[in-house]
């Protein structure tokens, strides 16, 4: 006795789609990537933003699965954009970057980031990386991997750091003297070394090696870290700073009060030298 045939058919489990936020300033890169990656059947790309501010607000409007961000966004990067989106949302977060360098790799695996990758990456093979971010796993160039081991000191001072910070903005001589609380020459003097000791030929030059390396933060990165050691919570991004009243109270009245009266005893004892040397009338 022949038993009938069952023709089981096996039905393949559909795979899970992976949304994804695409975030470049440049929009012929963004807009190829996103028709690329959109190819893919499990891929799925939700929105797109040209600014790190747009990418955080995108993020929390869309809550994507993972977050492609690029290094290099106005108006601060997309480092700064992964910190918040991590802090905020579950979010995968890979950076795509044209300068690769071994400290900046330091920092966003610090702030959560899941993948780095160079901009030379082909798109299949970036499709390939999100799977493995969206399976749980971490990916890092390996040539960048490979740099890291290698990295060079920083050859700058603390002051220098701190001056090409802030030309870094493409602020002038005594702007960057205002910012930084120091003598226009000064100013020049730190500039010329930190130029010399990089090999640029401007400062502009010189404050944009110095953040591919990794040695300098944008100026409301600096200030954000510094409102975290000091406790205060930090300013979330694109939220202007607020704007303080000027100090008044009885300390400043002191101060002055003090200054007007040191200004006067001066006056009075140049008054009273004078008095002195004066000949008295003739008899």
């Amino acid at each position: 006795m022949t038993r009938p045939t069952t023709n089981a058919t096996t039905h393949a489990t559909p795979h899970p789609t992976i949304r994804l936020l695409i975030a470049d300033d440049e929009d012929l890169l963004r807009s190829a990537l996103a028709a690329l990656l959109a190819l893919e059947e499990d891929l799925s790309v939700v929105a797109e933003a040209a600014t790190s501010t747009d990418a955080v607000r995108l993020a929390r409007e869309h809550r994507p699965d993972i977050a492609v961000l690029d290094l290099e966004m106005p108006p601060t990067d997309g480092l700064r954009a992964a910190e918040e989106i991590r802090a905020e949302l579950p979010t995968q977060v890979v950076l795509v970057t044209r300068h690769a360098r071994p400290a900046v790799l330091r920092r966003a695996l610090a702030a959560g980031v899941r993948g780095f990758v160079p901009k030379t990456t082909p798109a299949a093979r970036l499709a390939e990386i999100i799977r493995d971010i969206a399976a749980g796993r971490r990916y890092v160039d390996p040539d960048i991997a490979a740099s890291a081991l290698t990295e060079d000191d920083c050859p700058l001072t603390d002051r220098e750091l701190e001056v090409l910070r802030a030309a870094r903005t493409g602020a002038s001589i005594a702007e960057i003297a205002g910012e930084v609380h120091l003598a226009p020459g000064t100013v020049r003097n730190y500039l010329s070394a930190a130029m010399s000791k990089l090999g640029a030929p401007t400062r502009h030059a010189a404050a944009h090696r110095a953040w591919e390396q990794g040695w300098i933060r944008s100026l409301s990165d600096a200030r954000r870290a510094t409102a975290v050691r000091r406790g205060r919570p930090p300013r979330p991004c694109g939220v202007p700073p607020r704007r303080r009243s000027p100090r008044r109270g009885r300390g400043r009245r002191r101060g002055l009060r003090a200054v007007r009266r040191r200004s006067w005893c001066r006056v009075r004892r140049r008054g009273s030298r004078k008095r002195r040397r004066r000949p008295g009338p003739r008899r």
